[in-house]
């Protein structure tokens, strides 16, 4: 992962990234898909999303993954929590709140004991942000520490060789190259992007559904 990129997109204000309100996808098909109210969503690379605002208002609980420190004391001051800030190594901080708690770190430095149990895996920014070497890695880590937690997940597509990335296109082969082993693979929705993918290059959103194949790869 490519820290100073990302880091360097938060010091300077460069999010176009951060949407102003939940992502609509959620706000439809989440109750109806995700796990039960009270259950811990997981977040990885979660910057400081209004996703976290709605799951939190909808009787979720929510455990995030994210590189800034300065994104996630944002998301606590725009939650209106006061959190505790606690060192678990040179790697890793976490905040933590009512209902929240959020790991300052790369997420290749977060380990399943430090994560804890986890009901659902919400992705919607941490798959379509990497680079395809990195994409492998990241959807092995996340099954392990997770321990192959259902996935919500949310990509774009669209003509990679006309635009690039980040967001990344993720089509449905790469959706199935990356996790066919560990799930079962469900679209729940496709629509076109309105004003294209960065304004600029015509393209789709696709919320997919990942289910554990195995009961006990889950529990």
């Amino acid at each position: 992962m490519n820290e100073e990129f990302w880091l360097k997109k938060w010091h300077q204000n460069e999010i176009g990234f951060h949407s102003p309100h939940p992502h609509n996808g959620l706000v439809q098909y989440f109750s109806a898909f995700g796990p039960p109210k009270g259950s811990r969503i997981f977040v990885p690379l979660c910057g400081k999303t209004l996703d976290i605002h709605w799951f939190i208002k909808n009787g979720y609980t929510v455990v995030g993954v994210e590189l800034s420190r300065m994104a996630v004391e944002h998301l606590f001051v725009e939650l209106g929590i006061q959190p505790d800030v606690l060192a678990l190594s040179a790697e890793v901080t976490v905040f933590r709140g009512r209902n929240i708690e959020i790991f300052v770190a790369n997420i290749f430095a977060l380990t399943a004991s430090m994560l804890g149990p986890v009901d659902m895996i919400y992705d919607r920014a941490a798959l379509v942000a990497l680079p395809d070497d990195i994409r492998i890695c990241y959807a092995r880590h996340i099954v392990e520490i997770t321990r192959c937690a259902n996935q919500f997940l949310i990509c774009v597509e669209y003509d990679q060789v006309r635009l690039s990335g980040p967001p990344f296109a993720i089509m449905a082969q790469d959706i199935e190259r990356y996790y066919a082993q560990f799930y079962t693979i469900t679209s729940i929705e496709q629509q076109p992007v309105p004003r294209g993918i960065k304004g600029k290059e015509p393209g789709y959103e696709h919320i997919w559904l990942l289910q554990a194949l195995h009961a006990e790869r889950s529990a």
